[in-house]
Protein backbone atom coordinates (compact mmCIF):
# COMPACT_ATOMS: atom_id res chain seq x y z
CA UNK A 1 0.00 0.00 0.00
CA UNK A 2 1.29 3.20 -0.91
CA UNK A 3 1.73 5.96 2.09
CA UNK A 4 0.23 9.47 1.14
CA UNK A 5 3.05 12.21 1.29
CA UNK A 6 2.64 14.28 4.86
CA UNK A 7 0.88 17.87 3.49
CA UNK A 8 3.15 20.70 2.26
CA UNK A 9 2.81 24.22 3.19
CA UNK A 10 0.33 25.14 1.04
CA UNK A 11 -2.39 22.43 1.62
CA UNK A 12 -2.19 23.45 5.50
CA UNK A 13 -4.87 25.68 6.56
CA UNK A 14 -4.10 29.11 6.49
CA UNK A 15 -4.33 29.48 10.59
CA UNK A 16 -1.24 26.42 10.86
CA UNK A 17 0.82 27.94 7.93
CA UNK A 18 3.50 30.16 9.46
CA UNK A 19 3.94 32.90 7.34
CA UNK A 20 0.37 33.46 7.45
CA UNK A 21 0.29 32.83 11.85
CA UNK A 22 2.99 35.21 11.56
CA UNK A 23 0.93 37.97 10.02
CA UNK A 24 -2.28 37.56 11.65
CA UNK A 25 -0.75 36.96 15.53
CA UNK A 26 2.94 38.37 15.30
CA UNK A 27 6.17 36.78 16.02
CA UNK A 28 5.54 35.78 19.69
CA UNK A 29 2.73 33.12 18.19
CA UNK A 30 4.80 30.78 16.66
CA UNK A 31 7.14 27.93 17.66
CA UNK A 32 10.29 27.92 17.12
CA UNK A 33 10.25 25.11 14.00
CA UNK A 34 7.82 27.65 12.34
CA UNK A 35 10.11 30.58 12.58
CA UNK A 36 12.80 28.65 11.31
CA UNK A 37 10.45 27.30 8.60
CA UNK A 38 9.39 30.81 7.32
CA UNK A 39 13.04 30.89 6.94
CA UNK A 40 13.67 27.17 4.76
CA UNK A 41 10.42 28.72 2.65
CA UNK A 42 10.50 24.93 0.75
CA UNK A 43 11.09 21.34 2.48
CA UNK A 44 11.86 17.93 0.69
CA UNK A 45 9.91 15.14 -0.81
CA UNK A 46 8.17 13.56 2.00
CA UNK A 47 8.56 16.34 4.35
CA UNK A 48 7.31 20.21 4.42
CA UNK A 49 9.40 23.03 6.15
CA UNK A 50 8.40 22.72 9.09
CA UNK A 51 9.25 19.22 9.55
CA UNK A 52 12.49 19.74 7.57
CA UNK A 53 13.43 22.46 10.97
CA UNK A 54 12.00 20.31 13.53
CA UNK A 55 14.27 18.23 12.42
CA UNK A 56 17.14 20.26 12.48
CA UNK A 57 15.96 21.85 15.75
CA UNK A 58 16.04 18.17 17.22
CA UNK A 59 19.59 17.67 15.86
CA UNK A 60 21.31 20.78 17.05
CA UNK A 61 19.13 22.00 19.93
CA UNK A 62 18.80 25.55 20.50
CA UNK A 63 22.53 26.05 22.19
CA UNK A 64 23.72 24.44 19.22
CA UNK A 65 22.31 26.15 16.45
CA UNK A 66 23.98 29.05 17.82
CA UNK A 67 27.72 27.64 17.07
CA UNK A 68 26.49 25.54 14.17
CA UNK A 69 28.64 25.59 11.08
CA UNK A 70 27.77 26.41 7.38
CA UNK A 71 29.32 23.07 6.65
CA UNK A 72 27.28 21.36 8.96
CA UNK A 73 23.80 23.21 7.95
CA UNK A 74 24.54 22.84 3.90
CA UNK A 75 24.59 18.87 4.37
CA UNK A 76 21.84 18.79 6.07
CA UNK A 77 18.93 16.99 3.90
CA UNK A 78 16.64 19.85 2.89
CA UNK A 79 18.78 22.40 3.25
CA UNK A 80 21.68 23.28 1.08
CA UNK A 81 23.58 25.98 0.82
CA UNK A 82 21.28 29.11 0.20
CA UNK A 83 19.06 28.00 2.98
CA UNK A 84 22.34 27.46 5.60
CA UNK A 85 23.24 30.81 4.65
CA UNK A 86 20.32 32.51 5.61
CA UNK A 87 19.90 30.45 8.98
CA UNK A 88 23.18 31.96 9.95
CA UNK A 89 22.45 35.03 8.98
CA UNK A 90 19.48 34.52 11.07
CA UNK A 91 21.14 33.26 13.84
CA UNK A 92 23.97 36.06 13.99
CA UNK A 93 21.39 39.37 13.51
CA UNK A 94 19.30 38.20 15.94
CA UNK A 95 22.33 37.08 18.54
CA UNK A 96 23.69 40.74 17.82
CA UNK A 97 20.55 42.81 18.47
CA UNK A 98 20.49 40.56 21.52
CA UNK A 99 23.60 41.67 22.93
CA UNK A 100 23.13 45.35 22.05
CA UNK A 101 20.14 45.09 24.04
CA UNK A 102 21.62 43.66 27.00
CA UNK A 103 24.55 45.87 27.09
CA UNK A 104 21.90 48.92 26.70
CA UNK A 105 19.96 47.95 29.66
CA UNK A 106 20.77 49.46 32.94
CA UNK A 107 19.79 48.37 36.64
CA UNK A 108 19.66 50.22 39.69
CA UNK A 109 20.79 48.12 42.96
CA UNK A 110 22.75 50.98 44.77
CA UNK A 111 23.27 54.33 45.32
CA UNK A 112 26.35 54.80 43.13
CA UNK A 113 24.03 52.87 40.67
CA UNK A 114 21.68 56.23 40.81
CA UNK A 115 24.24 58.60 41.05
CA UNK A 116 25.61 57.36 37.68
CA UNK A 117 21.88 58.09 36.47
CA UNK A 118 21.49 61.92 37.71
CA UNK A 119 25.10 62.70 37.70
CA UNK A 120 24.11 65.64 34.78
CA UNK A 121 21.92 67.15 37.46
CA UNK A 122 24.51 67.77 40.41
CA UNK A 123 25.99 70.92 39.14
CA UNK A 124 23.00 72.70 38.47
CA UNK A 125 21.98 75.95 39.71
CA UNK A 126 18.58 75.34 40.83
CA UNK A 127 17.10 72.07 42.50
CA UNK A 128 15.96 69.55 40.18
CA UNK A 129 13.37 66.60 41.22
CA UNK A 130 14.43 63.25 39.07
CA UNK A 131 12.64 60.01 39.23
CA UNK A 132 13.76 57.08 38.04
CA UNK A 133 11.41 54.21 37.19
CA UNK A 134 12.02 50.58 37.20
CA UNK A 135 10.61 46.91 36.73
CA UNK A 136 10.33 44.59 39.00
CA UNK A 137 14.01 42.90 38.26
CA UNK A 138 15.27 47.08 39.11
CA UNK A 139 15.65 47.61 35.35
CA UNK A 140 15.07 50.88 34.54
CA UNK A 141 12.72 51.22 31.89
CA UNK A 142 12.00 55.73 32.29
CA UNK A 143 13.52 58.58 33.64
CA UNK A 144 11.74 61.90 34.27
CA UNK A 145 12.61 65.24 35.87
CA UNK A 146 9.39 66.09 37.69
CA UNK A 147 10.25 69.39 38.79
CA UNK A 148 12.96 72.23 38.67
CA UNK A 149 13.28 75.03 41.15
CA UNK A 150 13.50 74.57 45.52
CA UNK A 151 11.97 71.73 46.86
CA UNK A 152 8.68 71.82 48.46
CA UNK A 153 6.60 69.48 50.25
CA UNK A 154 3.13 71.26 49.07
CA UNK A 155 4.59 71.40 45.32
CA UNK A 156 5.66 67.98 44.96
CA UNK A 157 2.11 66.06 44.04
CA UNK A 158 1.81 62.13 44.05
CA UNK A 159 0.33 62.50 40.97
CA UNK A 160 2.79 63.89 39.14
CA UNK A 161 5.46 61.15 40.69
CA UNK A 162 3.08 58.26 40.13
CA UNK A 163 1.44 58.81 36.69
CA UNK A 164 4.64 57.80 34.72
CA UNK A 165 4.75 54.91 37.16
CA UNK A 166 1.62 53.61 36.08
CA UNK A 167 2.08 54.62 32.57
CA UNK A 168 5.36 52.65 32.31
CA UNK A 169 3.80 49.97 34.63
CA UNK A 170 6.81 50.74 36.97
CA UNK A 171 7.14 48.55 40.02
CA UNK A 172 9.54 50.78 41.72
CA UNK A 173 10.37 54.16 42.27
CA UNK A 174 13.93 55.63 43.05
CA UNK A 175 14.11 59.48 43.77
CA UNK A 176 16.86 62.06 43.10
CA UNK A 177 17.43 65.39 43.42
CA UNK A 178 20.50 67.51 43.86
CA UNK A 179 21.66 70.29 46.17
CA UNK A 180 23.20 73.53 44.57
CA UNK A 181 24.32 74.14 48.09
CA UNK A 182 26.57 71.79 48.48
CA UNK A 183 25.36 70.38 51.21
CA UNK A 184 24.26 66.82 50.83
CA UNK A 185 22.05 66.20 54.09
CA UNK A 186 18.41 66.12 53.39
CA UNK A 187 15.88 69.12 54.12
CA UNK A 188 13.05 68.65 56.40
CA UNK A 189 11.10 69.41 52.90
CA UNK A 190 13.08 66.72 51.67
CA UNK A 191 12.29 64.31 54.62
CA UNK A 192 8.32 65.26 54.14
CA UNK A 193 8.43 64.84 50.54
CA UNK A 194 10.40 61.06 50.78
CA UNK A 195 7.27 59.88 53.71
CA UNK A 196 4.81 61.46 51.54
CA UNK A 197 5.73 59.65 48.22
CA UNK A 198 6.11 56.82 50.44
CA UNK A 199 2.72 56.35 51.49
CA UNK A 200 1.28 57.05 48.22
CA UNK A 201 3.29 54.24 46.58
CA UNK A 202 1.87 51.77 49.90
CA UNK A 203 -1.33 52.79 48.10
CA UNK A 204 -0.81 52.48 44.68
CA UNK A 205 1.86 48.90 45.59
CA UNK A 206 4.87 50.31 43.75
CA UNK A 207 7.58 50.82 46.12
CA UNK A 208 10.24 53.73 46.42
CA UNK A 209 13.00 52.52 46.86
CA UNK A 210 15.64 55.34 47.44
CA UNK A 211 16.19 59.06 47.72
CA UNK A 212 19.04 60.38 46.83
CA UNK A 213 20.36 64.00 47.30
CA UNK A 214 23.79 64.83 45.06
CA UNK A 215 26.18 67.50 44.94
CA UNK A 216 28.97 68.43 43.38
CA UNK A 217 31.23 66.42 45.88
CA UNK A 218 29.26 64.17 47.42
CA UNK A 219 25.28 62.61 48.06
CA UNK A 220 23.46 61.38 50.98
CA UNK A 221 21.10 58.12 50.37
CA UNK A 222 18.24 57.55 52.70
CA UNK A 223 18.54 54.00 51.68
CA UNK A 224 21.86 53.90 52.70
CA UNK A 225 21.37 55.82 56.20
CA UNK A 226 18.11 53.70 56.23
CA UNK A 227 15.88 56.51 56.66
CA UNK A 228 14.03 54.50 53.79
Amino acid sequence: MQIKNKKTIKELPDFERPREKLIKKGTRSLKKEELLAILLRTGLKGKNAIEVARDILERYGDKKLLEVSYEELRNMRGVGPTKATQILAAIELGSRLFKEKSEKEIYINSSQDVVKEVNHIKENKKENFVVLYLDARSKLIHKETISIGTLNASLIHPREVFEPAIRYLAAQIVLAHNHPSGDSDPSEDDIEITKQLTSAGQILDIEVVEHVIITQNNYFSFKDNRII
